[in-house]
């Protein structure tokens, strides 16, 4: 997994448009004056959601001073939580979960098709703009490993061959369902199978 880092190029200004101003505000109320703070992580996924999927240094100063934080203390949440880019992402963000779990499973076949089919590392956004990828710790699917996170959806029980068909329709905009691979729902046994007369369907 590699060292997240700051984008070089950084706009000088942010400020939430008026749609996130209102969703701030909503925010705000579920906390104490005294404990505004709280909101630090919704206030910077509002900031990643306004500025195309990653947070700039203009965005971390805007919050703490939004939130009365010091800026040091917003840097480091920011920094800490993969769910938090600081550099530009594809319009399609795929994040391969490499946990125990999905590695035992083939998670690195995964990365491996990620290299050859979007950018031979990390955090770099493909050629047309369209996509780019990251390993990240666990992502709560482990029963179904080896998975990966495509902007909101989860693909799940994934092998090298249809990781790559999966990458395929993301350059032709034509994105295939989320879900499990192995057919199965949820996490019901693979092609739904009953266990015991139970059907786990």
């Amino acid at each position: 997994m590699s060292v997240k880092k700051v984008n070089s190029e950084q706009p000088k200004i942010f400020e939430f448009n008026e749609k996130f101003k209102n969703i701030a505000k909503e925010i705000l109320k579920k906390y104490p004056e005294q404990n505004k703070k709280s909101a630090v992580m919704p206030f910077l996924y509002l900031a990643q959601k306004q500025n195309d999927n990653w947070i700039p240094l203009a965005a971390i100063k805007y919050v703490s001073k939004y939130l009365s934080m010091p800026y040091i203390s917003v840097y480091e949440i920011a920094t800490f939580y993969s769910m938090f880019n600081l550099s530009p992402v594809g319009k399609y963000f795929i994040q391969v979960c490499t946990t125990t779990p999905c590695l035992i499973r083939g998670a690195d076949k995964i990365v491996n098709v990620c290299k050859q089919k979007i950018s031979d590392k990390e955090n770099q956004v493909s050629k047309n703009g369209e996509c780019s990828w990251t390993e990240v710790e666990c992502l709560g699917a482990c029963v179904n490993a080896p998975m990966m996170q495509i902007n909101n959806d989860y693909y799940e029980d994934l092998d090298e061959k249809n990781t790559a068909s999966i990458i395929d329709s993301i350059y032709k905009d034509k994105i295939l369902k989320p879900g499990s691979y192995r057919g199965r729902k949820n996490t019901s046994p693979e092609n739904n199978k009953k266990i015991d007369g139970i059907d786990h369907a």
